[in-house]
């Protein structure tokens, strides 16, 4: 048995679970929390509330949201940026299984920021890019309620744990395409930081990320139109990183929204 299996075991309940492995985006909730959001409020530190950060200035993804990419200049830089990335054909899904990245949402991948700080990594997203955040009773990690300014649909989104699924973590690159294209030969080690590493890693609007399931941009972008271009360069800065490869489909679309 696989050493992530056993751990996993006992995890998040069937139905998103099933969802997550179906689709490589990600939506589970924290465990045995019966809390209704009585944490103390916590204010945005260090920016100023629903304040989104351009890709291109944002190249770790420890900034928050997904900010539009604005004028010829920075639209330049991300057409060169998406302009170098290599193009093959989209492999077979077989063999994909989540659990090939690690379990979700480990605090233990090696070579990712936020990793290691005693907080899951759903936790620390919410916490990076939600604000008017509530924390269970007792919790500086574990986020029960905030408001969410979601970039894909350009809407507000008032969130408790309680409907967990109306905010969802989506995978930039779907976990199930980045194994079409090449991490089915990575390491373990190398497919949990591309499963936790928040330069891939967004909270938006759940039936958003659903309607996206494993798609690149030639087949599903998001609905808001201002953002098409922010997130065209952030699959890039994921793909670029970790050295995987894009469908020629896919590398057209990205520069269209940037004016290519």
């Amino acid at each position: 048995m696989r050493r992530h299996s056993r751990i996993r075991t006992g995890w998040a309940a069937g139905a998103a679970l099933a969802l997550a492995l179906v689709t490589g985006c990600e939506e589970l909730q924290d465990d045995g929390d019966p809390s209704s959001g009585s944490g103390a409020e916590a204010p945005a530190e260090g920016r100023a509330a629903g304040q989104a950060v351009s890709p291109l200035s944002n190249p770790d993804g420890t900034e928050p949201g997904l900010g539009p990419v604005k004028g010829d200049t920075d639209e330049a830089t991300a057409r060169k940026l998406i302009d170098g990335l290599k193009t093959k054909g989209r492999g077979p899904r077989t063999g994909y299984d989540r659990d090939e990245f690690g379990y979700a949402w480990m605090d233990s991948a090696d070579g990712v920021p936020l990793a290691r700080n005693g907080c899951d990594t759903r936790n620390d997203l919410l916490k990076r890019d939600g604000q008017k955040l509530r924390f269970r009773s007792g919790s500086d990690c574990v986020v029960v309620a905030m408001t969410l300014d979601d970039p894909y649909t350009g809407t507000t989104v008032e969130w408790r744990k309680q409907q967990a699924g109306e905010v969802q973590i989506d995978h930039v690159v779907p976990l199930s395409y980045s194994w079409q294209m090449g991490s089915s030969r990575w390491s373990e080690s190398k497919r949990e930081q591309l499963a936790n590493d928040p330069l891939n890693l967004i909270p938006v609007q759940g039936r958003a990320n659903s309607a996206k399931s494993d798609s690149g941009p030639a087949s599903w972008l998001p609905p808001a139109k201002p953002v098409r271009c922010a997130y065209a360069v952030r699959f890039a800065q994921v793909a670029a990183k970790y050295e995987l490869a894009v469908t020629a489909p896919d590398r057209q679309a990205m520069l269209r929204q940037c004016g290519g």
